[in-house]
């Protein structure tokens, strides 16, 4: 049976947040809290996270049109909403508005009580959720008011669901953050816990790096997603573009 996959499926992290560069500042410091105004849904991109979007729209751009994104769709959170903006004013992706959609799916993990604590925060405020994580892991551990690595899962395979049914055979761009870029290799992959978790224990996922597939839906021996890139940042570096990978909250809870 025809598998309904789009044939090209870009998945990038935003670029650096306000939020990287104040919980770099909270870790170094050793302090309890993160400083930020905004709610998390809020946080505003950094001027060098404008300057990374910038530096991939213009890679997008550099490529011919067929190998360039028809549909991008976007976590409402602001830093990624803008990402987005910016790759689409730099010529990387379509302007027709019926091509850029917001889907709340896609929105960065919640977490809850913990929200802009730090390791120290969380060890100092909240000792018996610590110990919860460390008993059952980052991937079943859900703070109280907050997701699991399996909520956001469950999440994505309906986003991946509707990808499916609205976008396939089409090349499709999603901006989003960094759980949800492993959540999705997850899932498209197929892998195990440990799988996913030993990719997130080997290095952060770079802002604005990319993670690409393709498919091959009419072809019965390969109609599944096929892994072409992942954290690809080259589109950076060739613009001399700083790469920056700090998590968007606090390593303890993610």
């Amino acid at each position: 049976m025809r598998q309904r996959w789009p044939s090209r499926l870009w998945i990038v992290r935003h670029g650096e947040s306000a939020g990287n560069v104040a919980r770099d500042a909270a870790e170094a410091a050793r302090s309890a809290m993160i400083d930020i105004d905004e709610r998390d849904v809020d946080v505003p991109l950094s001027p060098l996270g404008e300057q990374q979007a910038d530096a991939l729209g213009r890679w997008f751009a550099s490529q011919p049109e067929t190998e360039r994104p028809e549909v991008v769709l976007v976590s409402p959170y602001v830093r990624a909403r803008r990402t987005a903006e910016i790759i689409v004013s730099s010529g990387g992706a379509p302007v027709r508005a019926s091509s850029f959609v917001i889907d709340e799916r896609l929105r960065e993990k919640e977490f809850g009580i913990l929200d802009r604590l730090t390791r120290v925060g969380i060890e100092q405020r909240f000792p018996d959720q610590a110990e919860f994580r460390r008993i059952l892991g980052k991937f079943y551990h859900r703070p109280p008011g907050g997701e699991s690595w399996c909520d956001v899962i469950l999440r994505l395979r309906a986003a991946l669901d509707t990808v499916s049914l609205h976008h396939a055979d089409r090349r499709v761009l999603i901006v989003s953050h960094q759980v949800v870029v492993l959540c999705l290799r997850y899932i498209l992959e197929g892998m195990t816990e440990e799988q996913v978790l030993a990719i997130d224990r080997a290095g952060e996922v770079a802002n604005c790096g990319v993670t690409e597939y393709s498919f091959e839906p009419d072809c019965p021996e390969n109609c599944e997603p096929a892994l072409r890139l992942y954290n690809f940042v080259a589109p950076l570096e060739r613009a001399d573009t700083p790469v920056t990978t700090a998590p968007d909250a606090p390593v303890a809870s993610r």
